[in-house]
Order: C-alpha cells, then sequence, then structure tokens
C-alpha cells in the first residue's frame, strides 16, 4: 500500500453538502470504506483533466471518473467493495447506481440549475468571485452552458412537470429496492451505498425546494438512509433535512 496519501481532487462544501459534487462524495465514501489514507485538494472543472470532478493521483497516477476511481482503488489495493454479494446482487448494485447517475442525477441537476430560484441561491454564487461588472455575465454563461449540457443528455428536452415525474419514479423505484434493508447490499454499505449518499444527499438537502427533494421526504425508509449513511460517513457534518429528525 502506498506510503503517501491519495489526493482526492474535489469542488467546495457548499448547498448544506460535504461537498456540493454527488461523484465527490461517491469517491470520498468509497475511499474511506476501502480505509484508504487520503488528502482533500479544491480543484474546478477545467482544471482536471478530463473537465470533470474528482479525480485522484495516487503514487503520481492520474484516475478519472468516479467510475474508474474505484476500479483503480480495488484492483491496486485489494478492495472489494461488495464483498459478501452474489453474481446477482451484483447486477442489481450496478442497475441502481445507473439509475441514480444516469438519470436521477440530471433530473437533480435541471432543478438546481435551471429552476430560477435555485439557480439565484446556489450555482450562481461560483461566480461571486468575480468583479461586479463580469458577475452577470459569468452567471448567465455557466447556466447556458448547464442548459446545452442538459438538452445534449436528453432530459433538458423535457417540461419541470415531465422532469419532476420521472424523477420521482426514480425515486420511488430505489424506495422499493431499499425496502426494509440499511443499505442496498443489506446489513452493511457496499459500493453502490457510495453512489446512493452523493446523489440522493443531493436531492434531499433542504437548501434547495424541489419536487424531487419532497418525493424523498415523503419516503421515510429513504430518507433515514441517507441520514444513516451521513452519520456514518460524514460524522462532522451537520446534516439536517426537513423530515430526517424523526426518521433517523
Amino acid at each position: 500500500m502506498s506510503a503517501l496519501p491519495i489526493t482526492l481532487h474535489v469542488t467546495r462544501a457548499a448547498f448544506g453538502l460535504p461537498d456540493t459534487s454527488p461523484f465527490v462524495m461517491k469517491t470520498e465514501v468509497q475511499l474511506k470504506m476501502a480505509g484508504l489514507a487520503y488528502e482533500r485538494v479544491a480543484a474546478i472543472p477545467p482544471q482536471a483533466p478530463s473537465g470533470k470532478l474528482p479525480y485522484i493521483v495516487d503514487e503520481g497516477e492520474v484516475v478519472t471518473d468516479s467510475t474508474f476511481i474505484r476500479a483503480h482503488i480495488e484492483r491496486a489495493y485489494g478492495v472489494d467493495l461488495d464483498a459478501g454479494l452474489d453474481a446477482r446482487q451484483r447486477a442489481e448494485c450496478w442497475a441502481v447506481e445507473r439509475t441514480l447517475e444516469d438519470h436521477l442525477y440530471f433530473a437533480m441537476v435541471w432543478f438546481r440549475w435551471i429552476d430560477p430560484t435555485n439557480f439565484a441561491k446556489g450555482p450562481a454564487q461560483f461566480a461571486s468571485g468575480a468583479n461586479e461588472a463580469e458577475r452577470a455575465q459569468m452567471r448567465q454563461g455557466l447556466q447556458e452552458r448547464k442548459r446545452a449540457d442538459l438538452h445534449a443528455q436528453g432530459i433538458g428536452r423535457l417540461t419541470a412537470a415531465q422532469i419532476a415525474a420521472s424523477g420521482e419514479r426514480s425515486i420511488d423505484a430505489l424506495a422499493q429496492l431499499l425496502g426494509d434493508r440499511r443499505y442496498f447490499g443489506g446489513e452493511r454499505p457496499v459500493g453502490v451505498d457510495a453512489t446512493a449518499l452523493g446523489v440522493l444527499a443531493g436531492v434531499a438537502t433542504p437548501f434547495f425546494d424541489t419536487p424531487l427533494r419532497h418525493a424523498i421526504e415523503a419516503r421515510p425508509r429513504l430518507l433515514a438512509y441517507v441520514a444513516r449513511m451521513m452519520q456514518r460517513y460524514y460524522p462532522e457534518h451537520a446534516w439536517h433535512t426537513a423530515a430526517n429528525a424523526q426518521h433517523a
């Protein structure tokens, strides 16, 4: 095992979250699951090799994309984050991860970046460091680039009501798959739980008022799951939602 800590390049704590990026949270939790030493280094996406965060540097090797960072961790350190799961359970975890990352995440991003009220109080603040003359233009550019990304992905071609309806369907499916279990893998967390925490906490944070947040709040077991994961992996972070106190 490396004598040096892994360098994890992250965004920032904001929006009531330990990090604004669900993918950073995913990788950080998987590093914690693996018991690996790491240090957080603040970065912005344009500085990243692939233009996205997170990425890690491990003994000089740069690894991008949270999915391939996990593969690197497991291969390089002899870790299996899904230990104890059979082939079908591993397949189910992969299907859950794809629902989270390839659908619910983009619905969350739309309500965070395109909804005017949420954008103004959240992502628009990324431009606060610019001088006043440039701030408005920078904010418009940030939002328009995100709008173009979401349109290309497909979800940006839908109405707000359609995005909310499809997002709630994914949330309900995740709640059904979790069922009475403490974690998606059973009685202990596995790799997909790191992904679930990143996306579901991003949806559930009360910082943003969205129909997706209300959909999670209407499913107490799912809300309690997020609170349980936050307590386990970010005990130093004050996690609050509108309803978690009575369900944790």
